[in-house]
C-alpha cells in the first residue's frame, strides 16, 4: 500500500505541479477541491492507475470524492485489485 501511495503521489507531482510550485502534496492533501487535479486531469489520472495496476475502475466509482486524496485513490484501487 505504501508503494502504491508513493507511485500515485509521484505521478500527481510530476504531471500536475509546476517545478516552481510551492505546494507540497501529501497522501491526505486535497487534490480536486484544491484545484491540483481538475476534471481533465482526473481522466488521465484514472487512465494511469488503470494501466499501472491492470484494473478497470467503474466510472460511477471514479468520483471527485474518490480522487480527492492519494489515500482515497489507493483505497479505491485496492478495492478493485481483489
Amino acid at each position: 500500500m505504501e508503494q502504491m501511495k508513493e507511485t500515485v503521489l509521484e505521478y500527481i507531482v510530476d504531471e500536475y505541479l509546476d517545478e516552481d510550485d510551492e505546494d507540497e502534496v501529501f497522501y491526505d492533501s486535497p487534490l480536486i477541491s484544491s484545484g491540483i487535479v481538475d476534471s481533465f486531469s482526473m481522466v488521465s489520472l484514472k487512465r494511469f492507475i488503470e494501466n499501472k495496476y491492470s484494473i478497470k475502475l467503474p466510472d460511477e466509482e471514479a468520483t471527485p470524492e474518490a480522487f480527492d486524496t492519494v489515500n482515497s485513490i489507493c483505497k479505491l484501487v485496492n478495492k478493485h485489485l481483489g
